[in-house]
């Protein structure tokens, strides 16, 4: 989720950096996609017409920047997906909502064998929190943010020499937030006990393109590339 230059303004716009995209240029590129894509991946997209089996839940933010499958230079089939303001997973409660029910359908039907979160720089969500930002105009956003309040109160325990970088740790201890909300789901807890799950912690920055990974060894957020077998849990 991205704020504008401006902030979380008392409208809708203060959250998003509308691309330059209209609706008609998108039109058009699934038109070129229906023309000259599809026919080349006939066979791949026949073959997903009747069942899927993707290996991995990936859950990151809704913010427009952040394309799972481009990132992961995955075809489709590989990823099921949840995307939200601020890659939040609600821990289990009595009235499960979508993600709830995601998670759990993903793990206990689809069989994936590992989560990610994946969170980003520069994302609005944490820029709401980590700014105090009021949301009195945006009770729903305020309301969902909640489920970052573990991280909330992590980041504010210890002091910073900048904004940003009070916001970069934010957005760490949220990641490291959701995989402990996550683990409260049952069909996850059945997985990590019958080590048949794997929990991945991602963020990546948006300017260089590079993904860290949270070393659930040493609790720390390495580069991806040079450290591509860490895991959270």
């Amino acid at each position: 989720m991205h704020a504008s230059t401006h902030g979380f303004a008392g409208t809708a716009n203060a959250f998003f950096n509308y691309p330059e995209n209209t609706v008609q240029e998108i039109i058009e590129g699934l038109i070129r996609f229906q023309r000259d894509v599809f026919p080349q991946q006939s066979a791949l997209f026949k073959r997903l017409s009747t069942s899927q089996s993707p290996s991995t839940l990936f859950v990151t933010c809704s913010d427009s920047r952040v394309v799972p499958e481009l990132l992961t230079q995955t075809e489709p089939g590989a990823l099921f997906v949840i995307r939200n303001a601020g890659n939040i997973v609600p821990s289990y409660g009595p009235e499960p909502g979508g993600v709830s029910a995601t998670v759990e359908y993903a793990v206990a039907v689809l069989g994936v064998r590992d989560i990610v979160i994946c969170g980003h720089s520069n994302c609005g969500a944490m820029t709401a929190i980590s700014t105090c930002m009021n949301l009195d105009h945006l009770p729903a956003v305020a309301g969902w943010l909640r489920h970052a309040d573990a991280a909330k109160a992590i980041n504010a325990s210890r002091t910073y020499h900048s904004p940003a970088e009070c916001l970069e740790a934010l957005v760490k201890d949220n990641v490291i937030a959701q995989l402990a909300n996550i683990r409260t789901h049952p069909s996850v807890a059945v997985g990590l006990t019958h080590k048949t799950l794997n929990l991945h912690g991602w963020i990546f920055d948006i300017e260089s393109g590079v993904m860290l990974a949270l070393d659930g060894r040493t609790g720390n957020f390495v580069p991806l590339l040079d450290n591509p077998d860490v895991f959270a849990v």
